[in-house]
């Protein structure tokens, strides 16, 4: 399999920042919701889905 530098970039960039928060999940997001809030402009949002229906069995 190939190196591709892309994807080897996207990890080492995942990982410097996972080190800013000593690998604690709920504080990187926590951080992600902030920066979210920060950027509200930048932010997509879709009405929600209506719900399918489930199939007989």
């Amino acid at each position: 399999m190939r190196d591709d530098p892309i994807v080897e970039e996207v990890r080492r960039i995942r990982e410097e920042y996972a080190k800013q928060f000593d690998n604690d999940l709920r504080a990187m997001a926590a951080d992600l919701r902030k920066r979210e809030q920060q950027h509200r402009d930048k932010l997509v949002t879709f009405p929600p889905k209506p719900a399918r229906r489930q199939g007989t069995a």
